[in-house]
């Protein structure tokens, strides 16, 4: 191991000669993969750690050419050791590497070779091998930790083609090495492909890039990505090199009208929803358990929209986010569990069954609906919490993490209710249908049916079944399709509180009936104070004009009594 502080090129380049050196001549046997692996591949990592653990305050252009010379010579040992064995396959696992060799001989036309090192694959063509190859052998190395060397801060704009500005690059992969011994960054006849997985989760506003070591910095040059998710990248390259995972932060693309319809929409809501609750709670002639489910689902829509319009974009501090975030999951479960009630009290009422035949009891309302109601979005929020804490809040938005399968806390019981309330809402039509294929000609019968029919078509928004309108907002989807999804489902969602108070309150004749009261009230109160309010002034001017003519009779008084005296 060396011991000095500062090493020079030409002592490492000495180094790894000795050790190729003495790989190729044991004893004038033929050595075997395993033992070039553990004597050159893993003594010289070793000593390679040791030598890059003292350049922590060095240039980084001595680091890039140590790093380079490394690769190279790590390379050449492997794919060398592949050549001189007898072996189709060999594979090694180590701590600092994982290696995959083959050796063609014969081959298809269409044949593809897949080497794995670690988790990451190389995909090559059989006939590329035998072409372009030292021996009709390849290799394919994974490094542990040479990406913590030659990281993010050897990016160079100037060798990165992109079509928009990238900024924050990261690597997101292991650094792998793939060799032929020959074509060493020149074109081959056929690209390679290669899958990354990533270190981290990519993120939505991330965009990754397929780069090669360049010798002093990172370039893409030749490289393209084929496909991405957050967990892998797929890269096809039309040379062989070092390799790896370059990701940059982009930034996201809003659409303003949208925003703009999504706020408005929102705001309308927030006002239509207050109203509706404020109608539930002083309506009087309304007031039984749909008015109950009716005025719970407005106020946890209530809360959920304006914490929604006022904290989405808290991102900082990342606590404050994260509480944002959760307590958004509670509300919209929450008022997903009502719109479940709600569903079953529609399919109960055009059955001509009273809801209070099962749930009309005070106690077992307040036993059943409200445990349930408030209790089951508790209990998903608190096991999601627990199991994954830290998807709560991003640094975009105050909502949950879009990667991996976290979402599904929300959108599974989301998709289950809007399945359970879309069955309830197709029975309820053909139930409506019966009812008015057997109704006779009474206008006022027929009448009530319509509206009936009317408010049930209604409900289709108001139970949620819209919502599933976004479960076609996935990546498969292009436009212009996905905007007209994402314009549909954002127009009919964010109205959902005026629906509610178009059909709860406004189209139902006794809340018609209760504002026309109130307003009559209103407007006698207002006569009663003006007419107060007129009398109090005029009897004032009345008392203002009384006391000066007192006051003169009193004076003349006084003096006719002086002049009697």
């Amino acid at each position: 191991m060396f011991s000095k502080r500062n090493l020079t090129e030409a002592t490492y380049v000495s180094y790894t000669k000795i050790k190729q050196e003495t790989c190729s001549n044991l004893n004038n046997s033929e050595p075997t993969f395993q033992d070039c692996q553990k004597q050159e591949i893993g003594d010289s990592y070793l000593n390679f750690t040791n030598l890059t653990s003292q350049l922590t305050t060095g240039k980084p252009k001595e680091k890039a050419v140590l790093v380079t010379l490394y690769l190279q010579n790590m390379e050449k040992a492997v794919l060398a050791a592949a050549v001189r064995n007898t072996e189709e396959r060999q594979s090694v696992e180590g701590p600092f590497m994982d290696i995959e060799t083959r050796r063609v001989k014969k081959c298809s036309l269409i044949k593809t070779f897949k080497l794995k090192a670690g988790k990451q694959t190389m995909d090559i063509l059989c006939t590329t091998i035998q072409k372009e190859s030292l021996g009709g052998a390849v290799a394919f190395i994974s490094y542990a930790s040479i990406g913590s060397i030659i990281n993010e801060s050897f990016v160079s704009e100037e060798n990165l083609m992109t079509k928009e500005k990238l900024h924050n690059f990261y690597l997101n992969s292991k650094v792998v090495s793939g060799t032929m011994g020959s074509r060493k960054n020149t074109s081959l006849s056929m690209s390679i492909n290669f899958t990354f997985q990533h270190e981290k989760i990519k993120r939505e506003n991330e965009q990754p890039l397929c780069v090669y070591w360049q010798g002093s910095s990172w370039s893409n040059e030749g490289c393209q990505v084929i496909s991405s998710d957050e967990n892998q990248t797929v890269c096809s390259c039309s040379h062989l090199s070092s390799f790896a995972i370059l990701v940059a932060t982009t930034k996201l693309k809003v659409d303003p009208v949208l925003t703009m319809i999504t706020y408005v929409g929102l705001s309308l809501s927030l006002l239509c929803l207050f109203l509706a609750a404020l109608t539930f709670l002083l309506c009087r002639p309304i007031q039984n358990t749909s008015t109950s489910l009716h005025l719970q689902l407005s106020i946890c829509l209530f809360l959920a929209h304006l914490l929604f319009l006022t904290g989405i974009n808290q991102t900082k501090p990342k606590v404050l986010c994260s509480i944002i975030a959760g307590m958004l999951h509670y509300l919209y479960l929450a008022s997903f569990t009502w719109m479940l009630f709600e569903g079953l009290q529609l399919f109960l009422t055009v059955r001509n069954l009273r809801v209070a035949n099962y749930i009309s009891a005070g106690k077992f309302k307040r036993r059943f609906i409200y445990p349930f109601g408030y209790g089951i979005p508790a209990v998903i929020v608190a096991v999601s919490a627990g199991v994954g804490h830290s998807n709560y809040g991003t640094h975009t938005h105050c909502w949950l993490s879009f990667h991996g399968k976290f979402i599904w806390s929300f959108m599974g019981p989301v998709f289950v209710i809007a399945l359970i309330n879309l069955s309830f809402y197709l029975t309820t039509l053909y139930i409506l249908k019966d009812q008015l294929s057997s109704l006779n000609n009474e206008v006022s019968r027929m009448h009530n049916t319509r509206m009936l029919t009317f408010k049930a078509i209604a409900q289709l928004f108001i139970l949620g079944c819209s919502w599933s309108i976004g479960f076609f907002l996935v990546e498969g989807v292009l436009d212009p399709i996905r905007s007209i999804v994402a314009y549909s489902f954002t127009i009919i969602n964010v109205l959902q509180g005026i629906y509610i108070y178009l059909v709860y309150c406004l189209l139902n004749h006794k809340v018609r009936e209760e504002y026309r009261n109130w307003f009559k009230k209103m407007k006698k109160r207002t006569e009663t104070n003006n007419y107060d309010l007129f009398g109090s002034v005029t009897h004032t001017r009345m008392s203002f004009k009384a006391k000066p003519g007192i006051s003169s009779s009193l004076l003349l008084r006084t003096f006719r009594k002086a002049g009697g005296n």
